[in-house]
């Protein structure tokens, strides 16, 4: 027979529990899904400080107990496992373990306190930098990694159970994982705090109370990253969100791969950095996080006109190459290209190859699309925004994809611009101007703008040259939607990105 919740008086600042050994110092959060109060609190007996996770329910409540002990069992199963990242288990007290637990107290787990900050506090201001999220989150995720690899789980999907080191890292302060969290559970923790960071928002069931909640779309999947703040990296974007979804959809399984993208991007933001950090003058006081805002005297803002002049002279540098490149590419001088490439189409149909290709239809003239937009099977589209840019019959501005850290497919097999036309047209030849030479695309039909990428039909494919590449089309049935699908981008190692400055459309006889 199970009975209500039974309230301890005990769990107040102030209050001491664990049998007279533990005083309360103050409380840091609760996991409701488990029933679970998180303090700091002082332990009589050592005289140091510690971190209590309490279990709390009814005893008498068989279901409550049985789940307090699973908790407890898979912290003391834990407390062999040492790292950084995660906070040393020092004791787990259950009914019958030889020290009389207080009313309404189903078992507790005691770990080493974590001095610093609560997760909470860091982005009570607002959400943090790419690089310091990345720089955060790496111990966390080693730690999650090198559970795994034992066997265990840890817990880390709540972030009150997280806090922020002296030295700057995130740590699971407060272990004992839920009875029913699995290791998939941790990489889904690993990634919403990825991106609380972000967004200051929490995107996973049941966060503090006090937390936004991470938006949602219309199919049920939480908002990216990057379309609630555009400053955020796609790559970094694209990992908080995979690892939150089902890996039946393409969820990322493991915490090793969201530690290869951190990495990435931490040794990107080292190599791209532009001011250097000012030299230690030996007055740290040692304090590394604060809640104030620091003093902005003339001193700084000295060293902030400075930066502004060095990102002023790099950005006037572009620009002027920018100009070079439209002054070469509209001269009437022979340039090293000779003139636009023309690519003959190549069906991807098995066995193509060894027959002889039909001749392809003459131009009969250009035609304008009706609409163009981004088509991206995550639905992660790459500046969704710029897309009219690649049909706006101007070849100084241009339509890009993110910057991505490994090539395509390591986190989407490709990524496409879907032209829409008012009446069905059977194409001769797509021009595509680019700078972006050694980009692959394939040319495909489709018989709806939202098509499943599996449906839609290849009917060329070419490697891009920097200018125009002109690319004759295989026999197709007229169609309404034309689909300019990028599987390889230009560039190499930590820099895959491509360009596509103006497309043209010609119509078959």
């Amino acid at each position: 027979m199970s009975g209500g919740p039974i309230q301890n008086t005990s769990l107040v600042p102030g209050g001491v529990i664990g049998d007279g050994r533990y005083r309360l110092l103050a409380q840091s959060g609760a996991d409701r899904r488990c029933d679970a109060q998180l303090w700091r609190a002082r332990d009589g007996q050592l005289n140091r400080d510690v971190a209590l996770t309490v279990l709390v329910g009814n005893p008498a409540d068989h279901a409550a107990a049985a789940r307090a002990k699973r908790t407890a069992e898979r912290a003391m199963h834990a407390s062999s496992f040492t790292h950084p990242g995660v906070a040393r288990v020092i004791d787990v007290l259950t009914p019958g373990a030889g020290i009389k637990l207080d009313e309404g107290i189903l078992g507790m787990v005691v770990a080493e306190w974590t001095r610093g900050t609560d997760l909470m506090e860091l982005v009570a201001e607002g959400p943090m930098a790419a690089g310091a999220a990345t720089r955060l989150l790496e111990p966390l995720g080693a730690a999650i990694e090198g559970a795994h690899h034992a066997g265990l789980v840890l817990g880390a999907d709540h972030p009150q159970r997280i806090r922020v080191t002296p030295d700057g890292r995130l740590r699971l302060a407060f272990p004992g994982p839920r009875p029913d969290a699995i290791a998939r559970d941790d990489v889904k923790g690993l990634g919403a705090v990825l991106y609380l960071l972000l967004t200051g928002r929490w995107a996973l069931p049941g966060g503090p109370e006090n937390v936004p909640v991470a938006p949602t779309g219309p199919d049920g999947a939480v908002v990216a990253p990057s379309a609630l703040r555009p400053h955020v990296p796609h790559e970094l974007s694209s990992v908080a969100v995979r690892s939150l979804e089902d890996t039946s959809v393409g969820g990322i399984r493991t915490s090793a791969a969201i530690l290869q993208v951190l990495d990435q991007i931490s040794r990107s933001e080292a190599e791209t950095a532009l001011i250097q950090p000012v030299p230690d003058d030996g007055t740290d006081d040692g304090a590394v996080w604060t809640t104030q805002r620091p003093a902005r005297g003339k001193e700084h803002n000295r060293k902030l006109m400075i930066s502004v002049a060095v990102l002023a002279v790099a950005t006037l540098a572009v620009i002027a190459w920018l100009g070079v490149q439209i002054v070469s590419f509209f001269s009437d001088e022979p340039s090293g290209t000779g003139g636009p490439t023309v690519v003959i189409g190549q069906s991807s149909t098995p066995g193509a190859s060894g027959q002889q290709a039909a001749p392809a239809p003459q131009p009969a003239g250009p035609v304008q699309p009706a609409s163009v937009g981004v088509y991206d099977v995550t639905n992660q589209p790459d500046n969704a925004n710029r897309a009219n840019r690649a049909v706006d019959n101007n070849p100084t501005t241009v339509w890009q994809t993110e910057n991505y850290f490994q090539p395509f497919p390591a986190l989407k097999p490709g990524i496409g611009l879907m032209a829409g036309f008012a009446e069905p047209v059977k194409l001769a030849s797509v021009t595509i101007t680019s700078p972006s030479e050694g980009t692959v695309v394939e040319i495909r039909v489709a018989g709806a703008d939202g098509a499943p990428l599996e449906e839609t039909k290849v009917v060329a494919t070419a490697t891009l040259s920097a200018g125009q590449t002109q690319i004759q089309l295989n026999e197709h049935e007229a169609t309404q939607h034309v689909l300019v699908w990028v599987t390889k981008l230009a560039g190499s190692g930590r820099n895959n990105r491509s360009e596509i400055a103006e497309l043209v459309y010609t119509r078959a006889q």
